[in-house]
């Protein structure tokens, strides 16, 4: 299974700065993670960056019990632009830590898939987070909708945010990418 741009420790980090954010957000995410796991049965789970948002918090400390809830699975994280702990703070996670890559057969693995792919091997397929990917969907009477998308070009893919506690950087999709919008619980495919 893979996953990117949790952001556990955002809803924390702004309660500190006086921005009133429930932490339901966070336990919800939690709890839908979590849920995946149990219905996908994956023996492997890979973080593409950005698993935490800011530095070591309660929401830490609530995802390292989670984690032990969990012990046969393996997970990875490679590090994202938000991930400031250091390799010695996720000691405690049983997390499997990759600095920039993580190379399994035909696929490639990175956080942001634009500076961290120019040594990668060529004939790689690049699976990264990092951008929020959103489409902006237009109806019959000029209104529209934005939604959170999965975007796969020929040559790399980007998910979108796990977390439902992050904005979107709408994509312009060429011909021959193919976008699948998450509506409700729904993924609907947009050509484009």
């Amino acid at each position: 299974m893979i996953v990117s741009d949790l952001h556990f420790g955002k809803t924390g980090h702004f309660r500190k700065a006086g921005i009133p954010v429930p932490p339901s957000v966070y336990k919800e995410d939690l709890q839908r993670l979590f849920q995946q796991i149990q219905y996908f049965q994956p023996k492997e789970l890979i973080f593409v960056g950005d698993l935490f948002h800011s530095r070591a918090n309660l929401e830490h400390e609530m995802f390292k019990k989670w984690r032990f809830d969990l012990p046969s699975l393996t997970m990875h994280l490679v590090m994202g632009n938000h991930d400031l702990h250091s390799k010695h703070d996720h000691d405690d996670l049983d997390l499997i830590i990759h600095e920039e890559q993580l190379v399994k057969g035909e696929f490639s693995f990175v956080h942001d898939h634009g500076p961290s792919t120019s040594n990668l091997p060529p004939s790689t397929y690049v699976i990264s987070g990092h951008l929020h990917p959103g489409i902006r969907l237009h109806g019959n009477g000029k209104q529209s909708l934005r939604f959170p998308c999965f975007y796969f070009t020929p040559t790399f893919a980007v998910l979108p945010a796990f977390s439902r506690f992050t904005g979107m950087a709408l994509i312009d999709p060429k011909r021959g990418d193919d976008v699948y919008a998450i509506v409700d619980k729904s993924l609907i495919q947009v050509n484009a």
